[in-house]
């Protein structure tokens, strides 16, 4: 017999307790899995403005033709923005290019950036097949793992030991539950995404839901590295697999980013004063500030490609046919070789540069090496839309 679920306020909620152990106290979280009501009309209405926001994000996603040209460059910023909170230093141009053009010194944070793109397209494919579920969790984490500077922390396993954040266990700032909590922990995470398919009476906002999701996921703190990453991804494809969008359109790693020390203050406060309104607060204010940015740089797009190919690539006359499949090509790949924008043409390489030189002077492409040989050249006025 399934037992009765429980029905609690968010103003009341409990976090957890701390434990105990022989040099250290580590913090057991509460179960989640429960029905949530929310009495609170601050939270009532600052909810309301973000499923307002999300669902014109989404709608104007489903607008845009060619939307795949541009979902690359919101992944590769989510990209670079969640792995830049961990502490990888590669730059969202330096993420557009090739990994043989990235100094050595370099590579690893690269190859970090690149995992993390990976991982995103891996999941978003096998959501096509199976929803959100610990399996689906730790496949992700071993492809963002792989080959990294985490390969030596079981990718793609729940930890086995007891992790920390700190200078040291003794020390640390938050010590996360023991390995031992964490398989009724995980489980209870799956069955609170997944309640309506488990026919369990909770009927919560998703906004809501996610929120309280990735706070518990970040305190649990299963894998031995790359929580934080996951954690944040977990919102994404939350969204995506409960279709409140339909494209991986919104990523917050930017508004926690600019607001980090907010953003681990909320975490904390949960944790030590039950404070979970003020967490949703701040979590749902992102949504509404970064489905509005969304919004905004999808209106920039529109307005540059219009621009451009009502305006600059009329004046190319005949060559107007190869200027659009370059100018498509860049959408997708905004940095590239001239031998690579060549193999986009399809034809020889002093055709190719007479094309690059016809983008130089309609301000379309700039040359970033300065050599005369081996040149890279940017689509700049494109790049800096997602710098913004």
């Amino acid at each position: 017999m399934v037992a009765p679920i429980q029905i609690r306020d968010i103003a009341d909620f409990k976090a957890g307790k701390w434990v105990q152990r022989l040099e250290y106290k580590s913090f057991s979280p509460e179960k989640i899995c429960l029905q949530w009501t929310i009495s609170s009309p601050r939270i009532q209405s600052l909810l309301s403005e973000a499923d307002r926001y999300l669902g014109r994000l989404d709608a104007f996603s489903e607008l845009i033709p060619d939307i795949d040209f541009f979902i690359k460059m919101h992944i590769t910023k989510e990209a670079t923005v969640s792995s830049k909170i961990e502490g990888t230093q590669t730059s969202f141009e330096e993420a557009l290019v090739k990994v043989d053009d990235i100094d050595p010194e370099k590579r690893n944070d690269w190859i970090e950036v690149h995992n993390y793109i990976k991982a995103v397209n891996e999941a978003m494919v096998e959501m096509r097949n199976v929803p959100i579920s610990n399996r689906l969790i730790k496949q992700t984490h071993k492809t963002l793992l792989q080959g990294a500077r985490g390969k030596e922390k079981f990718p793609g396993e729940y930890r086995s030991s007891q992790n920390w954040i700190g200078s040291s266990l003794k020390n640390a700032i938050f010590v996360p539950p023991t390995h031992e909590e964490l398989p009724d922990l995980m489980h209870d995470i799956e069955q609170f995404i997944h309640a309506e398919i488990l026919e369990l009476p909770i009927e919560i906002p998703h906004l809501i839901k996610i929120a309280l999701i990735h706070y518990q996921f970040e305190t649990i703190h299963p894998f031995l590295d790359g929580n934080g990453r996951i954690g944040r991804l977990l919102i994404t494809l939350y969204l995506i697999d409960k279709k409140l969008l339909q494209q991986p359109t919104l990523y917050l790693s930017d508004f926690f980013e600019r607001n980090r020390a907010d953003y681990y203050q909320n975490l904390t406060r949960v944790r030590e004063k039950n404070d979970l309104g003020q967490w949703l607060l701040f979590f749902l204010q992102g949504v509404v500030e970064t489905a509005q940015k969304s919004i905004h740089t999808f209106q920039e797009i529109i307005q540059l490609r219009n621009e451009i190919e009502l305006n600059r690539l009329p004046t190319l006359g005949r060559k107007q046919m190869d200027a659009k499949k370059l100018i498509n090509a860049l959408y997708r790949d905004p940095i590239m070789h001239g031998t690579q924008i060549a193999e986009v043409l399809q034809s020889h390489a002093s055709t190719a540069n007479r094309m690059i030189k016809d983008f130089e002077s309609l301000g379309i492409l700039r040359e970033l090496t300065g050599y005369k040989r081996n040149r890279i050249y940017i689509f700049e006025s494109y790049v800096k839309l997602f710098q913004i």
